[in-house]
């Protein structure tokens, strides 16, 4: 299939891009510079210079592809809806993410665990990535085969331009900071994970076999903060040593949002669709076995 990605040169994307091309579709990427392009290209893909603002040329790309995959901004209504009117009978999978139950506990344990249907009410910050996923959905009822893939905490090494992920590395960096990693609150907010590469062989199976309408969300496990923080600090030789921090504290490490949303909430779902529907089954290193002993080992964050 020809296959138009935007986020080609991002962590997500990127990896996405490598395991579309192994799987023999070829791939034009959206990219923000020459340089980007130049290196995309690098990897097989084809580059289109462009944002997603620039509505005419991303309803161009998707006219002229035979799938779409937004993997670039998840909360970008506008490109999204410059692209599906042109989508009719092809399919399209738009990215958006476990955050959308993230509840804000402040470092506490929820017993609240999603699967692909259980009803989600949002936030107040994530009312429109909610609204967004929905409006994707019902394009269904228009011949478009639409999906929606929402990862949950994202680990391991990217195989795209950008090989970081955003959450582990953060935590990395704070613990070194500090000589020991630090968890917000007691650390028993717990998040669901997955690899970056079985996070894409999702997106290649979904490509071709997701039914219009499908909602999938993508993990491989569960961790609580505490747990992540005790594996890092393994891994950086600080022992079983780790360390609360204030939800202040934590803003002043992460951001506000971030604390809030990511580092200090919980988001625990099941990929129960994803492994009977499509027959997805990871097969990376666990997220512990990544840290101490896979990429986050052999890198300088």
């Amino acid at each position: 299939m020809k296959v138009f990605l935007t986020g080609a040169s991002g962590y997500i994307g990127g990896t996405i891009a490598n395991a579309l091309l192994a799987a023999g579709h070829s791939v034009t990427g959206l990219v923000r510079s020459q340089e980007r392009a130049q290196r995309v290209r690098a990897h097989g893909i084809q580059a289109v210079l462009g944002t997603l603002d620039h509505a005419e040329l991303l309803a161009e790309l998707a006219d002229s592809a035979d799938a779409v995959i937004n993997a670039a901004d998840a909360d970008h209504r506008g490109a999204v809806e410059a692209m599906l009117p042109v989508l009719r009978g092809k399919a399209f999978i738009q990215t958006s993410g476990s955050g959308i139950v993230a509840d804000c506990a402040g470092g506490e344990l929820s017993d609240k665990i999603y699967e692909d249907d259980t009803p989600v009410q949002p936030l107040a910050a994530r009312v429109a990535r909610v609204a967004l996923n929905t409006l994707v959905l019902d394009s269904a009822s228009n011949g478009v085969r639409a999906s929606v893939i929402a990862p949950p905490m994202i680990y391991g090494r990217g195989t795209g331009l950008n090989p970081d992920s955003i959450q582990i590395p953060r935590m990395i960096a704070v613990a070194r900071k500090h000589g020991v990693a630090r968890y917000v609150g007691r650390g028993a907010n717990t998040w669901s994970n997955v690899h970056v590469e079985d996070l894409a062989d999702l997106y290649v199976k979904a490509l071709t076999d997701a039914p219009a309408g499908a909602f999938y969300y993508a993990e491989n496990g569960e961790a609580s903060m505490a747990d992540i923080c005790r594996s890092i600090s393994r891994m950086l030789g600080f022992g079983e040593k780790t360390a609360s921090m204030t939800q202040e504290e934590a803003i002043a490490e992460y951001g506000e949002g971030p604390t809030l949303y990511s580092f200090g909430s919980n988001s625990r779902v099941r990929a129960l669709r994803a492994r009977a529907e499509l027959g997805w089954s990871p097969r990376r290193a666990s997220l512990f076995d990544e840290i101490e002993q896979g990429s986050y080992s052999s890198q300088a964050y």
